[in-house]
């Protein structure tokens, strides 16, 4: 059985990027849905006893649904910190391998920021390293992600209006700006590290962390 994760913050701490009450929809019913919707739906399944990443790379419909919005929903709330920062903690790997690519790290937060406002619906948009070890930027409509294609998540944005109606109505560029101010470098930085070292099992780690199989 998945349960649903713990955050590693407090929710009372984000000023007016995102507040309690986001967080305890966000987090506490929409992510909730995914993991409850996912235990009962492999339920007796060939799935059941499986690890989530397995799960997603082989499952459809509502399964992969609701398996890949655990997983998704389990990195977008790590790639948050409460703390503003502009790019502090980032590793000198990732800062040299964001500049090579996009020219600089402030063309990198623009073009992002441009690509994330740009995501059509409901959906995702992330920075991700691709099978050649290069870094990407990747959208995702609903619940797809990366992984099904291999590519390695090392940064997320969820722009499901769930995610940030109830503190910037309509207003996604305003949230996104918000967002990038409080991303967890640290985690990014981290998650690129493990990405060159360990290539696609490094998403499983992630993962089995959060949901060990039991």
């Amino acid at each position: 059985m998945f349960e649903l994760r713990k955050l590693p913050y407090d929710t009372c701490a984000f000023g007016d990027f995102l507040s309690e009450k986001t967080f305890a929809y966000h987090h506490g019913k929409h992510h909730q849905t995914y993991v409850n919707n996912l235990n009962n739906f492999i339920k007796g399944t060939e799935f059941e006893g499986k690890d989530l990443v397995s799960i997603i790379k082989s499952s459809s419909a509502a399964i992969f649904n609701n398996a890949a919005q655990v997983y998704n929903h389990d990195f977008y709330f790590d790639c948050i910190q409460p703390k503003s920062s502009s790019f502090e903690g980032i590793s000198s790997e990732l800062k040299e391998a964001l500049s090579a690519k996009f020219g600089s790290l402030e063309s990198f937060k623009d073009e992002f920021i441009k690509g994330a406002t740009a995501v059509f619906g409901s959906g995702w948009f992330w920075l991700v390293l691709n099978k050649n070890k290069e870094l990407e930027f990747v959208n995702t409509s609903n619940a797809a992600t990366p992984i099904s294609e291999d590519k390695i998540p090392l940064l997320v944005v969820d722009v499901w209006e769930h995610a940030y109606y109830i503190d910037h109505q309509n207003a996604r560029p305003a949230y996104l700006e918000k967002f990038f101010a409080h991303i967890n470098w640290v985690f990014v930085s981290k998650a690129y590290e493990w990405a060159l070292k360990e290539g696609i099992n490094s998403v499983s780690f992630y993962a089995n962390e959060l949901h060990p199989v039991k």
